[in-house]
């Protein structure tokens, strides 16, 4: 394995009988970066979670994390891991602190450690709440404590702001990037909140149908955000024609209207051309085409 990799995959496949979860899946997920892992509901992302953390076994091909292989018999590895996957779950009738102490004993880290994850997730007023009466957001912090107590080298999150509000997900977002910046903490979540993760994650890999469609860097992602006019006429086939015919290039047709590429500053002459042909006009706009309709594009829609 590659020293500067932190999570790899090899052709790795789930199959549940007639189902196909995961499907000759290829990772590598650099140290000290985030990986954001977008996909629909049904798409794979928690079975290779799953995967990744030992929970159950691939059906093809292997996986490693942190250099070593995950196999039965694989524990040590986990000492440097934390990790969140699906619900927030914890001890309802034990307090928080109750419940990080626990945690602590099993991952052998120092009586500090639940100060400071309490600190750090500003649990502080709820220490000695019971869990079970604390609201989903707070179960969700709680969780997220829980996996940072023992300083992890890398964390696995499915869904890490699940639950949380606006001002939970922010300061999710900049715990996680001073993680990664400040301590080389790598950092591998799934997540639906797609503009969430635009701003966070180095780089993206897209899942649907438990395939890797596409894997995005910063750089990649702003080059595919597309900036197009977007056209509604009444007679869109003559309107394209008469725009082509004007000197637009890249013009194309989508649900019945018109994606006009390259004349974000022409939306004028675009307006000009219609009306002095006799088009009525129902729709003109500038778009910016950000993550999630690249995703949707890119997985085939809403729904």
């Amino acid at each position: 394995m590659n020293p500067r990799t932190a999570v790899a995959t090899h052709a790795v496949s789930k199959r549940y009988r007639d189902v196909l979860a995961v499907a000759a899946l290829d990772l590598d997920v650099r140290r000290g970066e985030i990986y954001g892992f977008l996909g629909r509901n049904g798409a794979g992302k928690t079975t290779t979670i799953r995967m990744l953390l030992g929970l159950i076994r691939p059906t093809d091909g292997n996986v490693e994390v942190l250099g070593k292989r995950v196999q039965p018999g694989t524990n040590d590895v986990f000492a440097h891991v934390g990790y969140l996957v699906e619900s927030a779950t914890a001890y309802p009738n034990l307090t928080v602190r109750e419940n990080l102490d626990i945690q602590r004993r099993l991952t052998r880290a120092p009586y500090a450690a639940v100060d400071d994850a309490i600190d750090l997730m500003r649990l502080g007023q709820h220490a000695d709440r019971r869990a079970g009466v604390l609201s989903l957001g707070n179960k969700q912090r709680l969780s997220l404590a829980r996996t940072l107590l023992h300083k992890p080298e890398l964390l696995i999150l499915d869904e890490p702001a699940n639950a949380l509000d606006p001002g939970g997900i922010v300061e999710v977002r900049e715990l996680l990037r001073s993680l990664a910046s400040e301590r080389g903490v790598t950092v591998f979540m799934s997540s639906h909140i797609l503009a969430e993760v635009a701003h966070l994650a180095d780089r993206i890999g897209i899942v649907h149908e438990g395939r890797l469609l596409e894997e995005l860097d910063r750089d990649e992602l702003r080059a595919k955000e597309r900036l197009y006019v977007e056209v509604g006429a009444s007679e869109p086939e003559r309107a394209a024609t008469l725009l082509a015919a004007a000197g637009f290039a890249h013009i194309e047709k989508v649900d019945g209207r018109l994606r006009v590429f390259g004349a974000e500053e022409r939306v004028p002459e675009i307006a000009r051309v219609l009306v002095n042909s006799g088009l009525d006009i129902t729709h003109l706009a500038p778009v910016h085409e950000d993550l999630e309709a690249h995703f949707l594009r890119l997985t085939g829609g809403v729904g």
